[in-house]
């Protein structure tokens, strides 16, 4: 028998990763993901690059698409482009948060949750470590691009 911890406790993060650069900016917290919170990540991006053009690419989340996200987005000069619903193989942060998943999830145990943290905390601000390499193979932009056929 393995003790499990009781209850739920959530580690929410929520990142943007620079295409080019592989730079993560992230806001973690361990209540709820809402538009108030991408509002806090648009503007950290902001901070990060006060003068450059920033389009964020975004999947279709509820609360990314509210109205207080789009009025701050307009507000910090951050161009929203939204990805096709059910196309997470377009967005690169999906990329890495399978990278995440395989060095902090997979076959681990942790016999509490500050233990699970603190695995997903270290992976994340150590990007550019050991796993900048696998990283790197992840977050290519090679895409592959079909012509639509004009039947």
């Amino acid at each position: 028998m393995i003790k499990t911890a009781s209850g739920r406790q959530r580690d929410n993060v929520l990142g943007a990763i620079d295409s080019h650069s592989k730079e993560l900016i992230s806001i973690r917290n361990t209540g709820y993901i809402d538009g108030g919170v991408v509002c806090l990540l648009l503007a950290a991006i902001r901070a990060r690059h006060p003068s450059e053009a920033i389009t964020l690419v975004l999947d279709n989340a509820r609360y990314q698409r509210c109205v207080l996200v789009m009025d701050k987005a307009n507000e910090l000069g951050i161009e929203l482009l939204f990805l096709p619903a059910y196309s997470p193989n377009l967005n690169l942060i999906e990329r890495l948060w399978k990278l995440v998943k395989k060095r902090c999830l997979t076959n681990k145990y942790y016999p509490d949750f500050s233990g699970f943290r603190d695995a997903i905390d270290h992976c994340l601000d150590n990007l550019n470590g050991p796993a900048r390499q696998e990283l790197d193979s992840l977050l290519t932009l090679k895409f592959q691009f079909f012509q639509t056929s004009k039947a």
